[in-house]
Formats: C-alpha cells, structure tokens, sequence
C-alpha cells in the first residue's frame, strides 16, 4: 500500500537505489559488469561498422527512410549517441539483474534481500579463521554470534561427554558422545530456527527405547553406521545442515574424566569418574584428568589451531567442557605454538557443583593449574548481568587486581533477559573488535 502511494519519480528513484546497491563495495560484481559493458560495447560498434557500411553502399529502396529515421538522424549526433548509449545501458543492467535474480533466488531466504545476502556472504568469506574450544551450552551461543562475522570457523569440542542421551550412545553402541557436536551444528546452521527446533528435538518417555534421547543424536549415531567412522558422520552432518564452519572432536579416542575432588570433613581426596558424576558429587575440584591420560589429538582440530587467526577458550563448564579440551597434548601444544590471537572468555555465572562462588581469577587461576601460565593474551570477562540466577549460582566478576597480570576486557556482553549466559551478538562482536584492534581492519 505504501508502495502504491509514491509518486513515479519516487519509485524511480527507489530503482535506481536498488541498481547502485549492486556497486557496493566488496560484492565482487563491479570487475563482471564492467568487462559485460566493454564486450556489450565492442559487440555494439562491430553491428554499427557493418549497418552503416550497409547503409552508405545500398541501393536506393523503399525502406531507407525508415532506417534513417530509427537511426535518428534528425538529432545532433551527441544526443543520438546519449539515446542509444542510455537505451543501451539500462537493458544491459536489466538483464544481469535478472540473470543474477535467477540464479541467485533458490540460496536466498524468504524476506532477505538479494544484495546483503550477497555482501553478507562475501563479508563471512573473508573474515577471520577462527578457532573455539570448549563443549556446552555457551560454545553453542558464541558460535551463533560469531557466524555472522566469519564463515572461517571451526569448533573442536570435548568427547568425555558421559550423561544423558550421549552416554547412552556412548554406551550402547560405543560410539563417541554426540550431544555437544550436535548442539554447536545446530548453532552453526545455515537455518537455525527450524534446525534446531528438529536437532534438539528429544523424544518424550512412554516412547520405548527413544525416551531422552535427541534426535540430532539418533541422526549422527545412524550416519556414524552408514559412513563407518564418527568424523565423517559430522562431517556429513555439517554437509546436510548447511552450517557456517566445522565442528571437529577434541580425539577419536574413547576417554573418561576423571576428577579429585576436596570433600567437607574429609581428611583425603576423592576421586570421581565421569563428567557426569563430578557436579553432582559434593566438594571443591582440585584436578581433573583423562583416562587414558595421553590421547591423540584429532589431526584436523591440530591443523586448525596452528592456521588460525583467532583462538577462543570458553565460555562452558569450565572442569567438564574447557579444561578436558587441553589436556589432550597435541592440542595444548598447537595452542601455545600457534601465532593467533589467544582470548579466554570467562563465564558470566558460576556453575553450582563445579565453581561454587569462583571469581574471574579463580577461573584463570584453575585454568592455568592444569595446563601452565601464558595460555592466552586477552581476558574477556562479562559485567553488567541482570536478572535472577539458578539456585546456588552467582555472578562471575573481575577483579580489578587481575589487572596486573593479564589484559583484562571488560564489556557489557551479558544476556539481559536469560540470566546467566552470554549475549551472543555482542560477545561476538567483541571478540572481532579486539582481534582487529591488534591486527588491523580486515581488507574489504
């Protein structure tokens, strides 16, 4: 209806918007329509030479007039040539755009426009190679902040997963455990909304043999069978998603955590095994270890680090997602040998049952214990949290004496309206400004 009140020269000019949006910088169409335009050109003065030889060595016929008059003699040749160069000109741009409309319209999505479709896939393509490490809730919220800014993404996560629908598998079928893979495709997805409304669908109890289980599980586990290895079915699964980026293992090997934990009114240590069983057991974790205690990294996650630009840790469960992650040794060592920007996020909240009452440097400083000092250069840590937390959880802050020691960025980067997690958004954002601001802009 608004469309239909403009006047002619305001639709026009709407037009006219539209053609010099195709001109946007970093498109990649400017080099394409102007060699279209020199080969239009040539072509148009190769037709003249020949129309008017024609015309200047015809006999006298009946129908020379008509040609002299579609040649427009009668007009100052200036003008002819602005005539036919225009006429010229706006049939060329009409045809490329709806070369490039049918072309281009079965990858672009109902109710996004066809130029930041393009740009906005053009920007992805060249952003930064950027590696996250972690396992959880909070690497599936960055990466789907961080999709936005880069396609050069990859997310290596913890195979010690042994609760739930994935411990199931696990131990059912001996596959590894599928869930944190799943939720970081789903976030990764070209079409999150019904992606992750599919994969994170769980079957209801009174279903025999289904109830609890995820269907992104199911699905993994099954192409696991038809593919024969557990990497190529993510592989593929990433494939059938259509995700922004890689989801890769930690190790192929089949490894438990294991946790000591400091118990009230106990003189000795306790050991726990399993990453389920440590938030439920009550005491304060000392150490947690794998088992075995020297597993091989999975070579594309060592590759990964060593190319990239960018390397995040966190955020996640800080004993169960992060730190299991590093004590693989081939990842531990790519990390410190890689030449990319190292950043830790640290949680927005404490984790009841695995950091009860932790500070930001209580993070960094459990972090360290298990894989040594300078494992990163900056620290982002959250401020400004609202809302009300889970029962025995508390805001993670940054003490200013962390100053000191490490760069510490402090920056509004907490979900407002779920308390407790990330704003993925604005976390990703600040992870590209900082990475910029030590390397520069990224050429367009």
């Amino acid at each position: 209806m608004q469309a239909k009140n403009k006047s002619w020269g305001q639709r026009f000019m709407d037009q006219v918007r539209r053609v010099r949006r195709w001109l946007t910088p970093g498109l990649g169409v400017k080099r394409w329509l102007l060699l279209i335009l020199a080969g239009t050109t040539l072509i148009g003065l190769g037709v003249a030479v020949l129309v008017l030889d024609f015309y200047r060595t015809a006999p006298d016929t009946w129908w020379l007039p008509y040609l002299s008059a579609l040649s427009l003699r009668t007009l100052a040749r200036p003008l002819r040539a602005l005539v036919f160069g225009g006429l010229g000109l706006g049939l060329l741009v009409s045809g490329v755009l709806g070369l490039n409309r049918a072309l281009l319209a079965p990858y672009v999505r109902p109710g996004r426009d066809m130029v930041d479709t393009l740009a906005g896939f053009r920007k992805r393509g060249r952003g930064p190679r950027l590696v996250v490490i972690g396992g959880g809730h909070g690497l599936s919220t960055l990466l789907r902040g961080l999709k936005e800014h880069t396609a050069n993404l990859t997310a290596i996560v913890t195979v010690a997963d042994d609760g739930g629908s994935s411990g199931r598998l696990r131990s059912d079928l001996g596959l590894l455990p599928p869930g944190d893979i799943r939720n970081c495709l789903a976030a990764l997805s070209n079409d999150e909304s019904l992606i992750t409304e599919l994969f994170q669908y769980r079957f209801s109890t009174g279903q025999n043999g289904l109830e609890g289980h995820s269907f992104g599980n199911l699905f993994i586990s099954v192409l696991s069978e038809i593919t024969g290895s557990f990497e190529e079915a993510v592989a593929e699964s990433g494939r059938v998603l259509s995700v922004h980026g890689r989801v890769l293992p930690a190790t192929l090997h089949d490894v438990k955590l294991v946790a000591d934990l400091a118990v009230p009114h106990l003189a000795s240590q306790v050991r726990v095994e399993g990453e389920s069983a440590i938030p439920e057991t009550a005491g304060v974790v000392r150490r947690i270890y794998l088992d075995p205690d020297n597993p091989p990294a999975y070579p594309a996650a060592v590759s990964a680090l060593l190319n990239a630009d960018v390397i995040v840790l966190g955020p996640g469960s800080l004993y169960t997602s992060i730190i299991p992650n590093l004590l693989v040794p081939d990842l531990a060592a790519a990390i410190r040998n890689s030449q990319a920007v190292k950043m830790f996020i640290c949680n927005v909240a404490t984790q009841p049952g695995e950091t009860d009452n932790y500070s930001c440097g209580d993070h960094i400083r459990a972090l360290e214990a298990h894989v040594g000092s300078g494992f990163f250069d900056i620290v982002i840590s959250a401020e400004g949290g609202q809302g009300k937390l889970p029962d025995g959880a508390s805001w993670v802050k940054a003490e200013p004496e962390l100053d000191r020691d490490y760069a510490v960025y402090r920056a509004p980067i907490a979900d407002q309206e779920a308390a407790g997690r990330h704003d993925a958004p604005a976390l990703a954002q600040t992870i590209i400004d900082l990475f910029q601001e030590r390397t520069g802009p990224l050429a367009v």
